[in-house]
Parts: C-alpha cells; structure tokens; sequence
C-alpha cells in the first residue's frame, strides 16, 4: 500500500510494475539481468479522490498520457529492489505534487510614500541632467 497522506492510500494491485532490462552500458549483466522497473499506474481506474484525479489529468507532464496514465521508468540503480523502491516513491512524489493548492497572489497598490519618494527621485535625476547640458551664450 502506497501512502499519499492521512487520509489518501493506494492499494497495490492498482500499480502495475513490470521487470525489465536496463538501458545503457553496464557490461555482461545488463543483458542478463532484468533490473529496471517500469511503473503503470492508471488514474481514471484508480481509487483517488476526484480532486487528485482532475489535477493529475491536468497537469502537463510527459509522464502522464492522454489516456490518463502514469508511466514511470527507474533504471538507476542495480538491483531491482532499489528501482522499485525509486519507482514508488516517484509516483508518490508526483501525486503528493498535485495536491499542494498555490496561494492565490493579492494584488497590492504602492504607497503614498513610495509614488512621492518616485516622483522626488525622477526631480532629483532631471535636475541633474539638466546641470549637464551645455550652458547656452546670453551675449
């Protein structure tokens, strides 16, 4: 059972996971030994709340077809176990993603202050570049 929060779990027989061979070099034993794990997990057949399955199926990430499923691969590791482990936790990881709701951004208004500290600063910088004109001849 894979565990997403207090009151959101996973049972196993929902995750599909599938041994295959590793990519990449790695001598004799990547072609003999299958390491790598490939993670199926499909969100439209899964038992998570509908506030879990609507933002998965919005989110735009190339690990989710437009099917509505989630294809995890985890080769980094050796052994099997370690991969399956990675492969777990990253779909862990990207379901616990979607449940973090964004605050939403008040918009504020600069201060009174700060638009007349504005307003002397522009002055101030005008006054100056005024100093560096070219002093005009009244002969």
């Amino acid at each position: 059972m894979l565990q997403i929060s207090n009151n959101v779990s996973i049972a196993d027989n929902e995750i599909e996971l599938s041994a295959i061979r590793a990519q990449g070099a790695g001598g004799q034993n990547v072609n003999k030994v299958s390491s790598a794990i490939h993670l199926r997990f499909d969100i439209n057949a899964s038992s998570l709340p509908d506030f879990y399955k609507t933002r998965l199926l919005k989110l735009k990430d190339k690990r989710i077809s437009k099917q509505g499923l989630i294809i995890i691969k985890a080769q980094r590791y050796r052994t099997q176990e370690k991969n399956r482990a990675e492969a777990l936790e990253r779909l862990q990881d990207l379901i616990k993603s979607v449940a973090i709701v964004k605050k939403k951004r008040v918009s504020t208004k600069p201060s009174r202050a700060s638009k007349t500290r504005r307003m002397d600063d522009k002055t101030r910088k005008g006054r100056d570049k005024q100093l560096r004109r070219k002093v005009k001849d009244t002969d």
